[in-house]
């Protein structure tokens, strides 16, 4: 069973594979849905998928590495090493030969099963996230951040085409005749074929899952608008079949097709589910939350923590059950904000239900404007929603369109909101009247995660650069960190003085501002730190996807 959420699942013949952030990847049989097998990678698996012949599988993670295992033992045959940063996909050529991975250091890489590496594919400015072969195994094609598709010889690792999207797609598939299939940021699917390209609206928020059957022509896009469908993608537009609501414990990252009008989806707990779309039904026998914890926060009555299964617990004592993946936690007045996968904003300490987006929420922050409290939240769709406390109860006053990719981290001083955003960018706005102040695009070298306040005047920021920023009137700084991975969490002391980051290293270090001096590094866990909030009683907590909590004090 997974301790932590399902992030890759494949299925072949009897068994299903199902690759987890518990650092776990699980073989099953199919049929009586058991575990059968179990291998470890030293960071999440992100992803899965099985040889053509059954007979082996390979998986990919963050730490930096994929792995060929043997199927059904789950006996290691060969690393594969060599990319810089995490491993997003691995997958298989069509006659079993070859290995293409593809990673955020932005390159792919083609193996042979001893491992050795055949050609680096370099051209992508932005981290890649998916890939596909040809059905003759001559070409590949990816998939990125940086809003290109791109082509391949697989031979050469030549570039022979990109396809300029303008917009982030996470998935890719191709078919027999060539023809590229990816789902966007926007919710449309993209078919793209000898440089013409069609796009279709399909959802309403980002496609995070293609899976696609060559034989039936079968198309399945998992989307956070919380929806799956179903299409049938032969001739020249595509015809839905089914849609279905996600449960709220499916992870709309991970699905795969697993006999005749069956998919298996990977969920935020121990093991996957199945959906059959002849009967629209939803099977999620056996299926527990996972421990991981995603948010903490310390209030007058406590600290306070919440994650995958979106329990909420207060000094350790689960309070409420909101049903859903949260991402966060705000003590706001009388209030305990959260959101996450489903797109709510919570009273986590009541469960009510305050607003309701069409796509996760990822973050808050409060402050206080005209004398009444407020609050912005980020969307995934690089929204920022500002609420009231006004005499009838929390109100929307103002949606900010300010990026068009997800808000990873908010922070408010007396006069500014300062937002990061997964596509590199920062950006201030004005409280008076939300106008945007500045924006400085690729502020961060990757993937900017979190931020919080440094100082009166000042913010500062983390992300997979690994690089703590500080951003002031006077000066833009730069601090490498000691952490070894990516930077996921930041907090200020309560005097603002001391800035506190976590890695998923598990790593936490401490920022002197004063001295501008980082202090020494801890690993009080080996699974990665999610949040960190500041304890009035002079430490720092942070929360874990191993479901803890660890204390770091001042140093």
């Amino acid at each position: 069973m997974h301790r932590g959420p399902i992030a890759g699942i494949a299925a072949c013949g009897p068994w299903i594979a199902t690759a987890g952030y518990d650092n776990l990847l699980i073989l099953w049989d199919s049929a009586s849905r058991r575990a059968v097998s179990r291998a470890c990678h030293d960071h999440l698996v992100n992803s899965c998928e099985f040889s053509h012949d059954g007979s082996l599988l390979v998986s990919a993670s963050s730490d930096y590495s994929a792995r060929i295992w043997e199927v059904p033992s789950l006996r290691l045959k060969v690393a594969l090493t060599g990319h810089g940063d995490d491993v997003d996909m691995a997958a298989f050529s069509p006659d079993d030969s070859r290995v293409a991975t593809c990673a955020l250091d932005r390159k792919l890489r083609i193996f042979d099963l001893e491992g050795k590496c055949l050609a680096v594919l370099e051209g992508h400015t932005g981290n890649i996230l998916s890939l596909a072969w040809s059905g003759d195994g001559s070409r590949i094609v990816s998939s990125s951040v940086d809003g290109t598709l791109r082509e391949w010889d697989a031979a050469t690792g030549r570039e022979i085409r990109c396809n300029d999207i303008g917009v982030r797609t996470d998935t890719v598939q191709i078919d027999a005749s060539g023809r590229i299939i990816a789902g966007d940021d926007r919710g449309r699917i993209l078919l793209a074929a000898e440089g013409r390209l069609h796009a279709f609206d399909a959802h309403r928020a980002g496609i995070k899952k293609l899976v696609f059957e060559e034989e039936s022509g079968i198309l399945v896009s998992l989307s956070y608008d919380r929806t799956l469908a179903i299409w049938n993608s032969r001739g020249a537009a595509l015809v839905e079949l089914a849609r279905s609501e996600l449960p709220a414990c499916v992870w709309a990252r991970a699905a795969a097709l697993c006999g005749k009008h069956r998919v298996a989806a990977g969920t935020f707990g121990s093991t996957y589910g199945l959906y059959d779309w002849s009967e629209g039904k939803w099977d999620l026998e056996g299926w527990k939350p996972d421990e991981s914890l995603n948010a903490v926060a310390v209030s007058e009555e406590g600290i306070h923590s919440i994650g995958d299964a979106g329990i909420l617990f207060t000094e350790g004592v689960p309070q409420q059950n909101l049903g859903s993946l949260c991402n966060f936690l705000l003590p706001f007045g009388q209030r305990l904000l959260s959101g996450g996968q489903l797109g709510v904003l919570y009273d986590a300490k009541t469960g009510e239900k305050l607003h309701t987006h069409h796509s996760p929420l990822n973050c808050a922050a409060s402050f206080f404007r005209s004398g009444l409290p407020h609050v912005a939240v980020g969307t995934y769709t690089g929204e920022i929603l500002v609420f009231a406390e006004e005499s009838e109860g929390l109100s929307l006053v103002s949606t900010l369109k300010v990026y068009g990719n997800a808000v990873k981290g908010l922070a408010a001083s007396r006069d500014r909101i300062f937002s990061v955003c997964a596509s590199t960018d920062i950006a201030w706005h004005d409280l008076a009247d939300f106008s945007l102040v500045r924006r400085v695009e690729h502020a961060h070298e990757r993937i900017a995660n979190a931020c919080c306040l440094a100082g009166e005047n000042g913010f500062a920021s983390v992300g997979r650069d690994r690089v703590l920023r500080i951003w002031t009137s006077d000066a833009d700084e730069a601090y490498p960190s000691p952490h070894p991975n990516s930077v996921k969490c930041i907090a200020a002391s309560g005097d603002g003085r001391i800035l506190m980051t976590g890695a998923y290293s598990g790593t936490l270090a401490g920022f002197d501002l004063k001295t501008r001096r980082w202090m020494r590094m801890t690993r009080p866990t080996a699974s990665g730190i999610s949040s960190i909030a500041y304890d009035p009683g002079g430490f720092f907590v942070a929360s874990a996807y191993d479901g803890r909590l660890y204390k770091a004090q001042i140093q």
